[in-house]
């Protein structure tokens, strides 16, 4: 068993935890040994806790011998996410200026995560503040894909794709604004969920379009870990109420697709898409058929995502550029584009996208869930690319020059995020140079559990999310 254990699921482990086939401390014994073997490499962790880990890990043994009844994810190893604030933890945000920053209380989900009885392993890499759509950062530096470290392993949360599929911990905690947890996912080959907005809790939470999530190996795990997050939190004015849903028990349940109806877009409109990319979705569509849904392709009819993006998130970045530039850092040139094009707009402009743009979104998505149960698309228009600093994609797609790649990465992620929806990467095929290609499945506003369910079925019905890279 000991070659199997970087790759048993969280749900694996807590069964043969409780069966005493396995210890905790022989699981978190042999993540912390793949982070050793991975990190040079990828370049996963910004700060380790395997000390804590370890006796962490002796204490769940102790209780386990006992008998006594505990929560599925206990003694289960998980990396977080360096935007995630964990007391008593270097939390450094991927920048210079918070290097040796500790902060004094945990983030709401963490202390979830905690009381469920996960172990940390570490801290995982991410850009400054989560303000890239790949995973570089002045302060941590690159991090790449699992298979091969030479591709960019995407962002916001690359690091903890990557730590994931790389074997480090069978799950990862994530966040995501517009595609920072379901583009990692897509192009490390990991599963990835974007639950709907507000359905975890944030303290103080001030921004509706972003969320913490799992990123994963597979749907059951993604399920077990909203399981011990998902509910409302009394500093949340924007968290949900609890709906006694169990998604554990949606992941699990048998059954096919028959009976979905499933709308599928190629691209949201605006943009192209990468020919690879294009064949490994079709495929896709057809193993969903053969899985027993009904799929016709359609169009949702989004506004301009690019003229969004920045009248939406244009303010944060002048904010932050604003901070970094008083702290004398130094800041990506994207960034400092975003918040210059911000900066030149009306208040009149900022308010529109605020409210009637981000109203359009919902109401396109709405328009297609009135005749259908979910949709799907590509998860990033293109496979992972060669690293290109703060650039975020290609230079070229399908033979012509592609303009603001960065944008373009998170194109097919970003509206589903600001209609506030439930959305899953999950693995659905590789191209032809074996780089792994991210299905999107989308929700009605508040259908966690259907996308949670229709996911795991579909991911029982390929073996992609099986296949492991050769490290």
């Amino acid at each position: 068993m000991a070659d199997n254990l970087t790759w048993l699921s969280a749900h694996e482990l807590g069964q043969l935890y409780r069966s005493r086939q396995l210890s905790p401390v022989e699981a978190v014994g042999a993540a912390l040994d793949r982070l050793e073997q991975v990190d040079s490499r990828l370049n996963v962790m910004v700060t380790a806790t395997a000390d804590a880990a370890r006796e962490q890990a002796r204490k769940a043994e102790q209780r386990f011998a006992t008998g006594e009844e505990l929560p599925p994810l206990y003694g289960v190893p998980i990396t977080v996410k360096d935007l995630t604030d964990t007391a008593g933890v270097r939390t450094t945000y991927g920048c210079v200026a918070y290097a040796d920053h500790v902060p004094d209380e945990d983030a709401a989900a963490w202390t979830r995560l905690k009381d469920a009885g996960t172990i940390l392993l570490g801290k995982t890499t991410t850009p400054e503040f989560g303000f890239l759509g790949v995973t570089e950062s002045k302060l941590t530096g690159t991090t790449g894909t699992p298979g091969d470290p030479a591709p960019a392993a995407g962002g916001s949360s690359g690091g903890a794709a990557a730590s994931t599929v790389a074997g480090v911990a069978p799950v990862s905690w994530g966040s995501d604004g517009g595609g920072s947890i379901r583009v990692p996912a897509s192009l490390c080959g990991a599963v990835g969920v974007k639950p709907s907005a507000g359905r975890i809790p944030h303290i103080g939470n001030s921004e509706p379009d972003s969320t913490e999530g799992p990123i994963t190996r597979s749907m059951v795990d993604a399920a077990l870990l909203l399981d011990a997050t998902v509910g409302p939190h009394p500093l949340d004015r924007l968290s949900l109420p609890a709906t006694g849903e169990r998604y554990a028990e949606a992941a699990l349940a048998e059954g096919d697709l028959s009976g979905l109806r499933i709308a599928a877009d190629h691209g949201l409109l605006h943009g192209p898409v990468d020919r690879e990319t294009r064949r490994v979705f079709l495929a896709a569509l057809e193993a969903l058929r053969s899985a027993g849904a009904v799929v016709e392709e359609t169009q949702v009819e989004l506004p301009d995502p690019m003229e969004f993006f920045v009248a939406y998130w244009g303010p944060e970045y002048i904010t932050i550029v604003e901070q970094m530039r008083a702290a004398e850092l130094d800041i990506w040139p994207m960034a400092v584009d975003i918040a210059d094009r911000a900066a030149r707009l009306s208040p009149l402009e900022v308010g529109r996208a605020m409210r009637e743009t981000k109203t359009a979104i919902f109401l396109a998505y709405a328009k297609v869930f009135a005749d259908f149960d979910l949709l799907v698309t590509p998860t990033t228009p293109f496979p992972a690319f060669p690293h290109a600093g703060d650039t975020g994609g290609p230079a070229t797609l399908n033979g012509q020059p592609l303009a603001n790649p960065g944008w373009h990465l998170h194109r097919l992620t970003e509206s589903p995020s600001h209609a506030g929806l439930p959305a899953v990467s999950v693995p659905c095929g590789f191209t032809s140079e074996g780089l792994p290609v991210g299905l999107q499945i989308i929700g009605p506003q508040y259908a966690d559990g259907a996308v949670i369910s229709a996911a795991a079925r579909y991911e029982r019905s390929t073996d992609w999310g099986s296949r492991h890279p050769a490290l």
